[in-house]
Formats: structure tokens, sequence, C-alpha cells
């Protein structure tokens, strides 16, 4: 918003001093200095052969003679050796935040065109226990979803369950070999199954090949595997659904591997017209090497060696389907980065078949640790269940204070998801990142109580007003929350455009260190100027009103009390 007026500005002002350069206006990393930057009279001076403190001072005079100076600018300088400095005026601000106030989704500034986004993020195996490594997935995809959905965009979300691969044969391996029928099947009777015949195939090839077997014969359409399928999908799938309620994530399609099977014959068969295909030792594969490859690339495996279909195949039916259903723009794909090579595979296939034209993005993220740096275990070594993570939260939240326990199950619910969801969210999603219970349960710090806490104490000095804000600005915490409020859409950009949610994260806790300065620096109920009182009023109610939307993009809900 402000940025974009400097930026013409500038523009401006080098078409009338015959210059010519793409550079832009930047927010300052030095606030005390100045608000805004512009950092290219180097590279001007190294295009013209000049100097660049004659440039820099060229530009700024330029500026000051604008009949509309005083309007934007509080001050315009040029500071050696090459950079124009920018302190806005508190009218540009005020009148910015007025706009803002009366606006819908505060003025953001509306796509040239609305693209169709398919997010394929969850991504769970059914019949097992979702553990704490697969928070990550659906936390990030939703925060990514709702923000592309604010800036604009149709979103489409699909949970693309793997409900199709060799653990399904392993379940039903295990069922048969304990005579289990599929009335028998429950979720504790495959929590007990899946990891002891996950460990069998370790260790015994011939239950391996066995397990690989049922699941070739489930694809191809084995009536009693089917039904044990079915079940198993059912009792998984529940219980994967109210995991992802619990942390509000939510998604439009709950399709799974088995149903992009009914595209892979015409999926093979546009790979096959494109002469693609290989044969190496009895497998179907497609060479996705490419001549500027640093690394080795491996082929694609389209069908083993004994027939059966692999993960690389339904994602690209998967692929096809989606094509098909909804033409999509773009398809992001959220996943451990670990799965990075096998999604570079995936979209080679398709570059080479033209099966979509869909811009496809792999958005991989790194591990939850625990405090000893590695992956995050309770204290008997087990990776917990995301289940009873959520019970440790709530049981460690309580402890921290008195009143804690008076709150109602569902602020209590509320807060233990901010706790998660921040701690997660403030992190850049491919790095890894240690999760300190005990540290992110604060209300003080970078943690989802401590946001919270501040829309809170906020919202109790609020009453509803109708006035206008005047051109005063009365002290520098004043001021920094203006400007902090006047810079939101800059940091959505950003989050939108490189798909990182702690980038606005740390917008969130930048902006409720603000609140909280204003407000500590402020008695705004001990005024006696009414003008002022007012004013400061306006601000704090826009600041909460810009906090909760911000807060809903990163899928945090408002307690009543805390």
């Amino acid at each position: 918003m402000i940025i974009d007026l400097l930026d013409k500005i500038i523009k401006e002002e080098l078409k009338k001093l015959n210059y010519e350069i793409d550079l832009k206006v930047v927010k300052s990393n030095r606030p005390d200095l100045c608000d805004y930057q512009f950092d290219g009279v180097f590279k001007l001076a190294k295009l013209y052969h000049k100097n660049p403190t004659l440039i820099g001072e060229e530009i700024v005079n330029s500026i000051k003679n604008r009949d509309d100076y005083n309007y934007y600018f509080k001050e315009c300088s040029f500071v050696k050796p090459g950079f124009i400095n920018m302190i806005i005026s508190n009218k540009l601000i005020n009148e910015t935040l007025i706009k803002m106030n009366k606006s819908e989704k505060f003025g953001l500034k509306k796509p040239a065109k609305e693209d169709t986004y398919i997010l394929d993020y969850g991504g769970a195996n059914i019949a097992k226990p979702l553990h704490v490594g697969h928070m990550r997935s659906p936390i990030v995809g939703e925060s990514v979803k709702r923000i592309i959905n604010y800036m604009g965009h149709k979103t489409i979300s699909d949970v693309h369950l793997g409900d199709y691969g060799l653990q399904i044969g392993q379940v039903i391996y295990g069922l048969k070999q304990e005579k289990k029928t599929v009335d028998d099947i429950n979720l504790e009777l495959l929590e007990y199954i899946y990891p002891k015949i996950s460990n069998l195939c370790k260790n015994d090839e011939k239950v391996k090949e066995e397990c690989s077997k049922i699941t070739k014969e489930l694809q191809e359409g084995n009536l009693e595997y089917y039904n044990y399928f079915k079940k198993i999908r059912e009792i998984s799938g529940n219980d994967i659904k109210n995991i992802y309620k619990y942390l509000g994530v939510d998604f439009d399609i709950w399709y799974g591997e088995s149903d992009a099977y009914k595209y892979i014959d015409e999926a093979e068969k546009i790979i096959n017209d494109k002469n693609l295909f290989t044969i190496s030792e009895g497998a179907k594969i497609v060479d996705v090497k490419k001549e500027k490859d640093l690394k080795e690339m491996p082929p694609l495996i389209f069908k083993n060696s004994i027939g059966a279909y692999l993960y690389g195949t339904t994602d690209i039916a998967t692929i096809l389907q989606r094509e098909k259903d909804f033409k999509p723009d773009y398809i992001l794909y959220f996943a451990d980065l670990r799965q990075q090579l096998h999604f570079e595979q995936v979209f080679r296939v398709i570059e080479k078949s033209k099966i979509s034209d869909a811009k496809l993005e792999f958005l991989g993220f790194g591990t939850i640790n625990g405090i000893d740096g590695k992956p995050y275990k309770t204290r008997d070594g087990q990776v917990p269940k995301l289940s009873s993570l959520f019970e440790e939260v709530r049981s460690i939240f309580i402890d921290k204070k008195e009143e804690n326990k008076n709150m109602s199950k569902l602020d209590q619910d509320i807060i233990v998801n901010s706790i998660l969801k921040f701690a997660d969210l403030q992190n850049n999603r491919e790095k890894d990142y240690i999760f300190d219970i005990s540290k992110f349960s604060e209300v003080v710090g970078k943690t989802g109580p401590y946001v919270l806490y501040t829309y809170l104490r906020t919202n109790k000095i609020l009453e509803k007003i109708n006035t206008e804000l005047n051109d005063e600005i009365y002290n520098e915490f004043d001021r920094n929350l203006r400007i902090k409020l006047i810079e939101f859409d800059l940091y959505l950009n950003n989050a939108f455009t490189d798909r990182l949610p702690n980038i606005l994260a740390d917008y969130v806790y930048d902006l409720c260190v603000c609140i909280n300065a204003f407000y500590q620096n402020n008695r705004i109920n001990n005024l006696t100027d009414d003008d002022k009182k007012q004013n400061w009023i306006y601000v704090l109610t826009l600041a909460n009103k810009l906090l909760k939307d911000m807060l809903k993009l990163l899928i945090i809900d408002i307690p009543e009390f805390m």
C-alpha cells in the first residue's frame, strides 16, 4: 500500500531526470533512522558514470520540489554513501489507517486474475495413528491455504490420504494372521497390527513379499481384500478427521490414492503415446534426467517388476484427475523435505507428458525436534501420538497458574491450539525446529498465549466510536504502532508469494509487541484529553480488528477468557 505509493513517486522522479532502473523502495532495517529507503543510487551511478552523491541529491531535490511533498513526507534526505531515506508524514499514515478501517480486508489490493490453487496437505497414511511428525503438514498447509484465499484466489484443499500403498497390505496380512474378520476391526486393533507387521517386514523378506502381493491383488480388485480396505479406511479415516478437526484444519476433498486408480490407465496411455516409457529389470520406468542436473536423478518407476503401481504412479494419476475436475493454475504439495526427489520426478513426468499445465510446487518442511535437538519423543523414547501431545500441552498450560484450571474446556482447547500452531508457524517451514512445550506455553515471549493475551487485553479498553483520526501522532510508541499497521500488506504479500506463514507470524508478534508497548506507555483510561483518547481508541480498535484477521490466517481462534 504505502510502499507502492513511494515506488510510484521514485519512478516519476527518475523519469523526470532521465534515469531508468528497475529497483524498488524497501522497508528500512533501521526504523530509528527512517521508515523506507531507496538503495539504487550506486547502481545508477555505475550505469550513468556519475558521482553517486550528485545523483542522490539530485533525486531528493526533485522529490522535495513536488507539490505533494508535504503530504507524503515528513522528511526525505540523501545519506552518504548512497541511500535515500524517507520518513512519511503523519497525514499519510493516518489517512492510510482510515482507508484500512473502512475497506474490506483493510484495503488489500485484489489480484488482476483469480487463480485456482489445489493444495495437497495432510497426506497421512491410514491404518496407523497420527503422531507428532504429522503435525506440520496440516498446520502449514491450512495456513497457506487461508493466506492464498485471503489474497483473493480460489483454493481447493485435498487431504490425499495414503490409503492404497504397502501399509494396507501389511495391515491386511496382519489381520489375517491374527484371524480377524472385517467386523473385528477397530482403532485399537489397527494401532496394534500396523507396527507389529511393519517391523516384521524389515527383518523378514518373505513376509514383505507376501504383503506386497496382497497390496497388488487389492489394487487389482480382490474383493476380500477390498472389504478389509473399506473398513480400515472408515475406522482410520474417522480418527484422522477428528484429529484435523481439533486442529481447525479443513479439507474440501477427502480423496486418497485409491481414488486415483481409475485414472492410471489414461495417464499410462498419455505417457506411452509420448514414447516416454522404457523397461528396466522388468519394471516400467520414465527417464527424467536433464542435461543441467548436477546430482543423480533416478528414473520414476511407474510399475514395478511384479506389476504393482507405486506412489509416483498414483501421484501422476491424481494430477490427471485434478486437471480434469478443476483445471487448476497451481498445485501445491506440502510434505517432508525428504520427499523432494520423489516430487521432482513426478513433476518432470508431468512436464514431459503434458498431462497438466498447472504450475507444480513442492513446499517441503523440516522436522519437529525435542530440546535435545533430536526428533521429538516422549520420555520413554516413543514418538507421541498427536492426541496424547494435545493432552500433554493442556496439562503443562493448566499447571502454569491456578486461574488456568478454571477455564472452560473450549478455551483450553483454543489455547492448546495456539501453543502448537504458533510454535510451528513462527518457524520457516523448511527448517527443523525445537518444540519446547514449557516455553511455548508462556504468556510472555514469542508464543500463542502471548498474542492471544494481547488481543484480549486490548479488547478490554475498547469501545465503539465513530470518529476520524486527526493528523496528530503523539509519541514514538503511538507512531511505531501506526507504522506497523500500515505495513501489514507488505508482510502478507511476502507470506503469499513465498508460501511462508512464518513471515505473517513474525508480523503478528511484532504487531503485538507494538500494541503492548503502546498500551504500557500511554495510559488511555486516565486521559482527560478527549481528542487524544478517541484517536488512540481508534488506532487500538483497528489494531485488534487486523490482529484478529491475521490470527485466523494462522488458524488461531480467540478464547473468551485467559
